[in-house]
């Protein structure tokens, strides 16, 4: 942001200009969701002080009841020292007492650019708030990077940002602390996006079209995908095998390891080819392009084994579950592979806790294995070897259930075998897992998943995906 407030100033657009209207869209924002009450202006020194000010002035010429506390005076000369100089409403001492009294409280102290824990007085008078707090950009305390609190952050009612959000909107516990999330056009020229070319979205539909079908497509020509099942836990990979055959896949098999194995999945779903076939044999299919490997399987040599060797005959592979659990400490195991989709556990221990910043290590991940990593979680994050990352937000809590991820590696493997390119194939895929987990409500479980994804991807069809 700083880069793009930059570019729009050398293009003859001024900070002044910048601030005003970030100021104007906090005023109308709060005047559509709140009523005339008491409010209290938090004004920290920078410019999102700056955007506080204008937005107290805005509010007082609506006939709102304003007063300004402020942190510290801003840097003479700066647009936010301009800004205040236009305010000639009530200034009262920054701290606990007078936010206290306040009806409403505006948030401008910090930003999205925190350098700096949130302590002290500022974290006392934030948290002495005596009514909705409104946040201009992020709350204070918010890490705009990487959605984690420094030191202390208020809880917002309402949040109010600028040209796009940050990646502390989606990332958790930022975006529960953010509350509503508005993005306002404050007419930054559209040319600079180009320029500052951020290499993180949120991932909707639009970044993503999954592959049509053609009129004349039939079942080899859609795709195949092919499921590793183990002998324990087979349900783990006919959840898998769900997810691929809803996702579009043409023709699934699913690959048992012995007789017994094979006929419990055979009394399974009908459509699904069964086969004691040695993956050997099977690699001397091409068709067999598009991989499945770890769900049900135990994290042991064998299954290492296994996905090795499948990697090195050039199939895509999709690894989850006991293939990652398998490498475990060791990276470098699945190297070749096209997407990993580890939850928070498993990617822990093959490449180490992903900490405070997790779009930082899953970008390190992806770049360190060569494939697209998807990290489940409440605030997915896929990363793609060369930098590109997405945060998935779109997903309900009671996903959080036994074989959901067995479900979503199966729907990245079946848009991988239509073609689509493996970042934009995992996203895709995290998008419409949580459409479908939506559509099933809170009593969801694992098998209601695969069902609900025609649906989820009509509705992403609809958005533009």
């Amino acid at each position: 942001m700083d880069r793009a407030d930059a570019l729009a100033a050398a293009g003859g657009v001024a900070v002044e200009r910048l601030m005003d209207a970030a100021g104007r869209a906090v005023a109308r924002a709060v005047m559509r969701r709140f009523r005339p009450v008491r409010t209290l202006v938090l004004a920290g020194p920078g410019n999102n002080g700056g955007d506080g000010y204008v937005a107290a002035r805005l509010l007082d010429q609506a006939g709102w009841p304003v007063a300004v506390a402020a942190l510290a005076l801003p840097r003479t000369g700066s647009a936010a020292a301009a800004a205040a100089a236009r305010w000639r409403g009530p200034v009262l001492p920054f701290g606990p007492d007078a936010a206290g009294r306040a009806d409403l409280v505006v948030d401008a102290v910090f930003g999205a650019g925190l350098a700096r824990p949130v302590e002290g007085l500022v974290a006392a008078t934030l948290a002495a708030a005596g009514g909705p707090v409104v946040a201009v950009d992020m709350p204070s305390g918010v890490d705009g990077a990487t959605g984690q609190v420094r030191g202390y952050a208020p809880q917002a009612a309402l949040s109010v940002t600028f040209f796009r959000r940050k990646p502390g909107h989606l990332l958790l516990p930022g975006r529960l602390l953010c509350g509503e999330v508005v993005l306002a056009d404050i007419g930054l020229p559209s040319g600079v996006l180009a320029q500052v070319a951020p290499g993180c979205v949120h991932n909707l539909p639009g970044l993503w079209r999954l592959p049509a079908i053609a009129p004349g497509a039939h079942k080899h020509t859609r795709g195949q995908v092919t499921v590793v099942a183990g002998a324990g836990m087979t349900g783990a990979a006919r959840l898998a095998a769900a997810g691929a055959r809803r996702g579009g896949a043409g023709l699934l098999t699913l690959v048992a390891p012995d007789a017994a194995t094979a006929h419990v999945l055979r009394a399974g779903a009908p459509g699904a080819i069964v086969t004691e076939a040695t993956p050997e044999a099977l690699l001397a299919d091409p068709r067999h392009a598009t991989w499945v490997i770890g769900p049900g399987l135990p994290p042991d040599p064998a299954t290492l084994g296994l996905l090795r060797r499948v990697v090195a005959a050039g199939r895509a592979v999709v690894a989850d579950a006991g293939a990652l659990g398998a490498a475990a400490a060791d990276p470098s195991a699945v190297a070749g592979c096209a997407v990993l989709t580890p939850h928070e556990g498993e990617f822990a221990r093959l490449f180490g806790p992903a900490g405070e910043d997790r779009l930082a290590a899953v970008r390190r991940a992806a770049a360190l294995t060569g494939a697209v990593v998807l990290l489940k979680g409440p605030d997915t994050v896929v990363a793609a070897p060369d930098g590109r990352a997405a945060i998935n937000d779109h997903a309900p809590p009671w996903l959080a259930t036994g074989g959901t991820g067995d479900v979503l590696a199966g729907l990245v493997a079946a848009l991988l075998a239509q073609g689509l390119a493996r970042f934009e194939a995992a996203c895709a895929a995290a998008w419409l897992h949580g459409e479908a987990g939506f559509a099933c409500g809170a009593g969801l479980l694992a098998e209601d998943l695969a069902p609900r994804l025609p649906a989820a991807m009509a509705a992403a069809v609809a958005r533009g995906g």
